[in-house]
């Protein structure tokens, strides 16, 4: 199983990552401190679940239609691996018993990350 969290207003208008079946498992509105330039100070978060089989294809729907403005990316992970998806670009990172590769993994996601202009306070998502 594959399991994340997804900010529907970082989805580009028009856009639909269809082909791969997701469950919504919850939905909330929350107020954001320290907003990046670009992003709304309201996000709708939600929470998903997905087939594990299904990971890979995820990514690829999403970094196609994550907006390319406003410093937005989506997490999530396997059993396995942690997915961090930016508007068409992919990094994926080990989880478990490889302490190198996964801190390996989030420092190139989070780099990529702050290239993008996105605060530090929301390069929290979990290992």
């Amino acid at each position: 199983m594959l399991e994340g969290v997804l900010i529907a207003e970082s989805l580009r208008v028009g856009a639909e990552p269809a082909g791969v079946p997701l469950c919504v498992t919850k939905i909330a509105r929350v107020e954001v401190e320290g907003a990046a330039a670009g992003q709304p100070q309201q996000w709708t978060l939600l929470d998903f679940t997905g087939e594990e089989a299904d990971a890979e294809r995820l990514a690829g729907r999403l970094a196609a239609c994550l907006a390319p403005t406003g410093g937005w990316y989506v997490n999530y992970h396997t059993a396995a691996e942690v997915f961090v998806v930016f508007p068409g670009e992919v990094f994926r990172c080990p989880r478990g018993q490889d302490p190198h590769g996964r801190a390996e993994g989030r420092r190139r996601a989070q780099d990529h990350a702050r290239s993008l202009g996105i605060p530090e306070g929301q390069l929290d998502w979990p290992d």
